[in-house]
């Protein structure tokens, strides 16, 4: 048996800080565990140009711990507005690395999100011309069983812009079904996914353990236990086209434990603790460094990191909650329960 695991810092490929106050009380937990990740663009109004990404990143660095080593790369929101040089400037302005499609009304601040792909198609060629990867929320907003969106929007939506635009990079984000599995390795090159903690951890069982779990909500919502078995396998299997990107993602208690809860999973207290669980369950903890700190660079064409961190079989609890906003914390993932993994002078120390 392991009891200590020394890998390569990773990176976190999809990741939600919100701002503000918000901002200010998560972001430790990321920058604590990983040397990059990459910023959601799903503000309150969203980022949509270099000058507003450029803002929000120096915000970010702001809200930091002194001495912190942590550089957040920069998304814009792509709307049926957003014009090629819109991505020119952006791809000319440093720091900002990727455009983000959130089908319109699919998940969380997606209200200015993208009505119809065709909308897009020039602005999508000028980040093919750039190489500039385009990151998708996939999933169909109509009234398609929500087990099923994804299934459906790889087959309407994603599949054929895959074979329109063939030198376009697209990452398919916290993927959650076999389908996106098959459709990720059996596509074409500058095609690869991002996956969850809960995605690896959790199948659709937990939503409803012990009654209706808010903390367990999230989009894409989990799903049948073949479907986990599928990403698991996928994310273990030690291909470079499956990366680690937490999706973690704040709400207030009060946001979460309400009539109509905002979708969501805060896993940043933990999150390279998660993965290294759901590897040791399937045997493979050898594979984690490339799925946490390889895979994710080189499919960006990013220097991989120099420096390691520190794991070790040193069980420890998670607390009920965390300060977030006055008077109304957040609840993270595994809230009271026991994490078996530690990462070294964890903020809990």
């Amino acid at each position: 048996m392991i009891d200590r695991l020394v890998i390569t810092r990773p990176d976190d490929w999809h990741l939600h800080l919100r701002d503000t106050e918000a901002l200010a009380a998560v972001v430790p937990f990321t920058a604590r565990q990983f040397r990059r990740a990459i910023v959601m663009p799903n503000l309150r109004p969203p980022v949509i140009n270099a000058g507003q990404a450029l803002a929000y990143r120096q915000r970010i660095l702001q809200a930091l711990p002194p001495g912190t080593d942590f550089d957040p790369l920069m998304t814009l929101y792509l709307t049926d507005n957003t014009t090629p040089q819109v991505i020119s400037e952006a791809a000319s302005a440093g720091h900002i690395v990727a455009v983000k499609l959130y089908p319109a009304g699919a998940t969380t601040n997606s209200d200015s999100g993208v009505t119809d792909i065709d909308n897009t198609l020039a602005t999508l060629e000028r980040m093919a011309e750039l190489g500039m990867p385009l990151l998708v929320h996939g999933e169909v907003t109509d009234n398609t069983d929500v087990f099923e969106r994804e299934q459906r929007f790889i087959d309407r939506v994603l599949a054929p812009l895959a074979r329109r635009l063939p030198e376009l990079k697209i990452v398919l984000e916290h993927i959650t079904t076999a389908d996106a599995v098959a459709f990720v390795n059996s596509g074409r090159p500058g095609l690869a996914a991002t996956v969850t903690p809960q995605h690896l951890l959790m199948n659709r069982n937990a939503l409803f353990s012990g009654g209706i779990r808010p903390h367990h909500y999230c989009l894409p919502v989990l799903k049948h236990e073949r479907h986990r078995e599928a990403v698991l396998n996928a994310a273990t299997s030690g291909s470079e086209r499956f990366f680690l990107g937490t999706d973690s993602a704040p709400h207030a208690r009060s946001a979460k434990e309400n009539p109509c809860g905002c979708a969501g999973i805060f896993s940043a207290h933990a999150g390279i603790e998660f993965y290294a669980e759901a590897f040791e369950q399937a045997g493979k903890l050898d594979k984690l460094q490339t799925f946490a700190s390889e895979a994710g660079p080189d499919f960006y064409g990013l220097p991989r990191n120099t420096d390691t961190i520190t794991l070790v079989r040193e069980p420890w609890q998670v607390p009920e909650s965390y300060p977030y906003l006055a008077n109304d914390p957040i609840v993270p993932l595994r809230a009271g329960e026991t994490i078996t993994w530690r990462m070294e002078n964890n903020l809990n120390d």
